[in-house]
């Protein structure tokens, strides 16, 4: 299976109205401190709107919405797999992407037979609080060489001008956040994105 190479990931509705119009293929919906309630109503609206314009959409962490809204694709991080009911998503026909951030846990993810392996952050990342320090791209390059034919997404300070490493150290895609969410042209930076990962 091949994921497209730009993968950015928001955690409202509102981006997703704003910027899947510029061509965006893939695109992750991660709601975080919402009432379940809210969160389905997120879901499939953003589903519908997915649909509407050919973009994969990945839900994260809301395993049992994304199976009740008929989405394709769920993304799971370490804590979210001791909660998750990984038959039932299968069972609805769900892919599944897995976060990893030391050889252990990437050891668990494999377990599961992923759709597509997350490692970071590759970069010092803003975003969240984390216990690992940045990876750097030549994790990258060993991840790759254990997953073989699993797509690798590199995630973590990724912008576009760091793409094109990752790209060369064995990601098949990378997944931008803040880089986009923060810029002060959001539409421009997707652009820039688009064609540097065309």
């Amino acid at each position: 299976m091949t994921l497209p190479r730009f993968y950015p990931i928001f955690d409202n509705l509102h981006w997703l109205e704003r910027l899947l119009p510029l061509g965006v293929k893939l695109v992750q919906l991660r709601i975080k401190d919402t009432p379940p309630e809210v969160v389905r109503d997120t879901v499939i609206k953003a589903q519908a709107l997915c649909r509407a314009q050919g973009t994969i959409l990945v839900i994260n962490d809301y395993w049992q919405i994304a199976i009740d809204a008929g989405c394709d694709w769920v993304h799971l991080g370490q804590e979210d797999l001791d909660e998750a009911d990984i038959t039932a998503i299968r069972r609805a026909g769900l892919k599944l992407g897995l976060s990893t951030h030391d050889r252990a846990e990437l050891d668990r993810a494999l377990s599961f037979d992923p759709d597509y392996v997350a490692l970071g952050p590759v970069y010092p990342t803003i975003l969240k609080k984390m216990k690992w320090h940045q990876q750097g791209l030549e994790k990258l390059t060993e991840w790759k060489a254990v997953i073989g034919d699993i797509p690798l997404v590199a995630i973590g300070g990724m912008s576009v001008e760091r793409a094109a490493g990752a790209f060369e150290a064995g990601a098949d895609s990378v997944a931008a956040v803040t880089d986009i969410t923060l810029n002060d042209d959001p539409e421009g930076r997707i652009t820039a994105w688009l064609g540097a990962t065309q």
